[in-house]
């Protein structure tokens, strides 16, 4: 898997304070990509893309409370 970190000095939180943060990105070249940003109020946003190509978005504000957790691949077996 490669990975990478970049630190971000100006964006937007998902609680809407701006605030620098950083994102790491995995990523296994197969189709499997892990991508997370966390902003310095605490604030986090994780996206999988599976190897299937589902896909996973969960946002998380800072406080704990999930403003998002959506999953492509959801369906009733």
């Amino acid at each position: 898997m490669v990975g990478t970190k970049t630190h971000f000095t100006q964006g937007i939180a998902p609680c809407g304070r701006p605030a620098e943060g950083d994102r790491c990105r995995d990523d296994d070249d197969s189709g499997l990509i892990i991508d997370d940003v966390v902003w310095a109020c605490g604030c986090r946003q994780t996206r999988h893309v599976f190897h299937d190509g589902s896909v996973r978005v969960q946002t998380v504000r800072h406080d704990g409370k999930i403003l998002a957790d959506e999953h492509s691949g959801d369906h009733e077996a």
